[in-house]
């Protein structure tokens, strides 16, 4: 495997981006069986109709996620969107006016597995979440051996990160939280 860092940069997914989100999802290996919705309000059907509605969300500005690229080409993904965007994911029911963004899904290119890119998605995404006002990032990781729920992630990225286990969702999922303080001010 080769281990020279990436050179990544991260951007959220809008409509500019959306060409880039389907060439990711539509590559070979690419995720265009789900089109990440899974999880989503509204994301069952057909692989198109998966595609079309999530065009329609990142059409309307809703928050969906981000992209990891590399020199120009969108190389992974990072499902990143306020909870209440989701179907129930098992979190914890929070007090009314606590914003909480969830971390439902990873994607990268085969080629660039196992090199960090799902921690620094994970940081990309807490970043964008933050920035956004979220004051609590959530994620449903599983162990290394589990048989399914992989593309959520591990549990030991989401420890690295700082996140917490809070709970559990279902056999194999983990409810894992990091609440997140005030957005650092910019120095004058």
């Amino acid at each position: 495997m080769d281990a020279t860092p990436l050179a990544l940069t991260f951007r959220a997914v809008t409509p500019e981006r959306w060409p880039d989100l389907r060439r990711l999802f539509e590559a070979r290996g690419g995720p265009s069986y789900c089109w990440c919705m899974l999880w989503r309000r509204g994301g069952g059907g057909s692989n198109d109709s998966k595609r079309d509605a999530l065009g329609r969300i990142v059409e309307q500005g809703t928050p969906v996620g981000l992209l990891a690229y590399e020199r120009g080409e969108a190389v992974a993904w990072c499902s990143v969107a306020p909870r209440e965007s989701y179907r129930a994911l098992g979190g914890a029911t929070d007090p009314e006016g606590v914003s909480v963004w969830s971390v439902a899904c990873f994607f990268a290119k085969r080629p660039l597995r196992g090199r960090g890119i799902s921690g620094r998605l994970l940081e990309a995404a807490v970043d964008l979440a933050r920035r956004h006002g979220a004051d609590v990032v959530e994620g449903y990781p599983v162990d290394p051996d589990s048989p399914s729920y992989g593309f959520m992630g591990r549990c030991s990225t989401f420890l690295a990160a700082g996140f917490v286990e809070t709970g559990r969702a279902g056999r194999r999922r983990h409810v894992m939280r990091l609440e997140l303080g005030p957005a650092p001010r910019a120095e004058s």
